[in-house]
C-alpha cells in the first residue's frame, strides 16, 4: 500500500564552500528541506522558494514530476550553483470506488457552482503568504487510528467513470472517533459542509506546507489559533463524497500535492 522504497534521501551538500544541505524524499509526492546561507535566494525549476532568516527552505515535488528538477541556489555574494535533482518516479495503484451517490460523481450546475466556490475558499488559504513557522519540521504523528483504505497516486474510478487521481491518505476509522493535528499548526480553514469534501479544516505548518482534513463531522478546530501536535481537530465522519466513515488526509506545499504518508512512522495505537 504505502511506498515505502520511494523514501529517498539527499544528505550530500551542492557545494563543500557553501555547505548547502538537502533532506527529504526525492520521489514524487515528496517534500525536501535545505539550509544555505542566510540571504541566499534559492529556485526551483526557476520559481523562487522562500528562504528564512536563518537560510531553511522546503520544496516540494507532485505526483506526475518528471524524472529531473533544477534547483538554483544564489549566494549573497553573487555566486550562483545549479544541481539537476534526480527525482525518483512511482507507481501508482488502480483504486475503483463504486455505489456512490452519482450527483456527487457528475454533478449538476448548481453543485458545480457551490464545487467551485469551496475550491475557491480552499485555493485562497493555499495561495497566501507563507509563513516562517516551522512547525513542518517535527515529526508527524497518525491523525486517526486505523487502517489504511486510500493510498496518494492511486487513479480513481468512481462507479466505473475514470476521474482525478487521489491525492491524499485515508484512514478508515469508526465514525465519530477523534481527529488530531499530526503536527503543531495555524488553523487557516474550518467548513463544516463543502460540496465534495464535507466537514474540512486546513492547518498551516509554515513555509507553504499544509494539511487539509476531510470528511470530517463535529469539527473542534477555530479558525486562527495555533493547535499543538496531537490536538483534536475533529472527528472522522462521511461528509461529503464519501461511501463510509474515514478521514482523508492531504499535504501541500503551495499548490503541490504531497503524500502524508512519506512523513508518518509504522502505526501504533495510542494509549
Amino acid at each position: 500500500m504505502r511506498l515505502l522504497l520511494a523514501l529517498i534521501f539527499l544528505v550530500a551538500p551542492l557545494c563543500a564552500a557553501h555547505a548547502v544541505e538537502l533532506t527529504g524524499h526525492l520521489t514524487q509526492g515528496g517534500l525536501v528541506t535545505g539550509r544555505t546561507a542566510p540571504g541566499a535566494k534559492v529556485l526551483l525549476g526557476g520559481k523562487p522558494v522562500l528562504v528564512g532568516e536563518d537560510g531553511l527552505f522546503v520544496f516540494g515535488f507532485g505526483r506526475d514530476q518528471a524524472a529531473q528538477a533544477q534547483l538554483t541556489i544564489i549566494h549573497p555574494d553573487g555566486t550562483t550553483e545549479q544541481q539537476d535533482l534526480a527525482i525518483a518516479q512511482r507507481q501508482f495503484d488502480i483504486q475503483r470506488i463504486d455505489n456512490l451517490e452519482q450527483s456527487k460523481v457528475t454533478p449538476d450546475p448548481e453543485n458545480l457552482a457551490r464545487i467551485k466556490a469551496d475550491q475557491e475558499k480552499i485555493d485562497a488559504v493555499r495561495g497566501g503568504e507563507p509563513s516562517q513557522a516551522r512547525d513542518f519540521l517535527v515529526p508527524f504523528i497518525w491523525p486517526a487510528e486505523g487502517p489504511v483504505s486510500g493510498v496518494y497516486g492511486s487513479q480513481r474510478i468512481l462507479n466505473g467513470e475514470p476521474r482525478a487521481p487521489h491525492y491524499g491518505l485515508d484512514i478508515a476509522a469508526p465514525e465519530g472517533s477523534p481527529v488530531v493535528a499530526p503536527a503543531p499548526g495555524v488553523v487557516r480553514l474550518v467548513a463544516p459542509d463543502f460540496f465534495l469534501t464535507g466537514g474540512t479544516v486546513i492547518l498551516d505548518h509554515g513555509f507553504g506546507v499544509q494539511s487539509a482534513f476531510i470528511h470530517m463531522k463535529a469539527l473542534a478546530a477555530k479558525v486562527g489559533t495555533h493547535v499543538k501536535q496531537g490536538e483534536v481537530i475533529g472527528h472522522v465522519g462521511k461528509t461529503g463524497r464519501a461511501t463510509g466513515p474515514h478521514l482523508h488526509w492531504g499535504m501541500t506545499w503551495r499548490d503541490v500535492r504531497l503524500d502524508p504518508a512519506l512523513w508518518l512512522p509504522p502505526q501504533q495505537a495510542r494509549n
